[in-house]
């Protein structure tokens, strides 16, 4: 371990952490949508531009790719990736830097990973002949809406000329404590589809059901009958879930519409029985209703592939954040059936996802992910900026 180096990290990290946090909090007062990210890019923009950072914009959309090079900056690249997009959740917190925009709110933590990158950033600049070749820095917008922002950057050409030998992402945890990270080698998050089924009928009165095709009744019998996907027709070892959270049928206590719709997820960790579970959905639902006379459309946006984490630089990964942190603040992280588009990133080059926990001792509740009541402790922002800037120049000097 390069104690020198780790020491001027952390001191680098103590003297910018009131200027992140204040970064931060202007982002969390400032949120934007999904493809909407207009002034988020410019004031990201303006930051690496004050720092001195090259960068170039609209790469996928909003995406801004910034670049430090240290001496022979051709050898290696290393890429290190924030989201940038907030949630359309209308925020009950009451803080200062309370979101500014009603219905937007940096929910799932957005706001940390683009500041901790920042400061990262900022550290690694000053760092640039600590390190032999370049770190690219990506900035990706739309994580939270399909098709994801990670697919249009990488079509823009984020991971060529040259293709960086690793990625590292960033994201918060918030039931894991400030100043505690976690890693998990393999798959780690589920690939996740949104599932839309139309279940038409014939409407008409309640109270004559006999002339009716009911198809909120078809409805309900699908709804049940798809569970068997999951407990009947999916690999043991696969973790899988099926889950409908909206159901819409526009009738009265008196009324039975002509049409019920019910929107869903779908997710799991493994892609022939993803593609083989679509073809079961749409089968059960479309059969069941021809059965009690009505009919079912099924349409299934595919959405994020699982994201797996590669063995060598997690492990690699993990055994730095050990160093840096001390070994009682690392943690092993179980799989998640969340998902996130970092998987495109993990499916092309090797890939490390690992969290930052920002869960603080003294709040009553957790304030959790996609929740109005969503929060981070301030603390963590020191430890996510000095430890990415950790990874990025002992990662570099290790692939060399």
């Amino acid at each position: 371990m390069n104690n020198s180096l780790s020491e001027k990290i952390k001191a680098l990290s103590a003297e910018y952490a009131p200027g992140i946090i204040q970064i931060r909090r202007h982002l969390h007062a400032n949120p934007e949508l999904s493809e909407k990210e207009f002034n988020t890019a410019d004031f990201i923009c303006s930051t690496l531009d004050s720092y001195g950072i090259p960068f170039t914009r609209n790469v996928g959309g909003n995406g801004i790719v910034g670049r430090i090079e240290g001496p022979q900056p051709q050898t290696t690249t290393l890429a290190l990736r924030a989201d940038m997009d907030a949630l359309p959740i209308n925020e009950l917190n009451h803080c200062e830097y309370k979101s500014l925009n009603p219905g937007v709110m940096h929910a799932c933590g957005h706001d940390v990973h683009m500041a901790s990158l920042l400061g990262a950033s900022k550290i690694l600049n000053e760092l640039r002949n600590e390190f032999t070749g370049t770190i690219r820095l990506i900035f990706q917008p739309s994580e939270e809406k399909f098709p994801g922002g990670a697919l249009a950057m990488i079509k823009d050409g984020v991971l060529r000329n040259p293709e960086p030998a690793r990625i590292y992402g960033q994201h918060v945890l918030p039931t894991l404590e400030a100043g505690k990270v976690g890693f998990k080698a393999g798959r780690y998050m589920a690939s996740t589809d949104e599932v839309y089924l139309t279940v038409k009928g014939r409407g008409g009165h309640a109270a004559t059901p006999d002339l009716n095709i009911d198809p909120v009744l078809i409805a309900s019998h699908i709804i049940v009958a798809l569970q068997q996907v999951v407990s009947r027709s999916a690999p043991p070892g696969v973790p899988t879930v099926l889950s409908f959270g909206r159901v819409i049928a526009d009738g009265r206590t008196n009324i039975i519409p002509s049409e019920v719709k019910i929107d869903g997820t779908f997710r799991t960790f493994d892609e022939p029985w993803r593609a083989r579970a679509h073809e079961k959905i749409a089968s059960v639902a479309s059969g069941l209703a021809e059965s009690m006379g009505g009919s079912c459309t099924v349409f299934i946006d595919h959405g994020y592939p699982f994201l797996v984490n590669d063995d060598l630089a997690t492990s690699e990964a993990k055994a730095l954040a050990q160093q840096y942190l001390g070994s009682e603040n690392v943690v092993e992280l179980d799989q998640r059936m969340t998902a996130e588009d970092f998987a495109y990133y993990s499916h092309i080059i090797p890939a490390c996802f690992y969290r930052l926990g920002v869960k603080n001792p003294e709040w009553p509740a957790i304030r959790n992910l996609h929740t109005p009541e969503f929060d981070a402790d301030e603390r963590s922002l020191e430890i996510g900026m000095g430890l990415l800037a950790w990874i990025a120049v002992n990662q570099l000097k290790s692939l060399q």
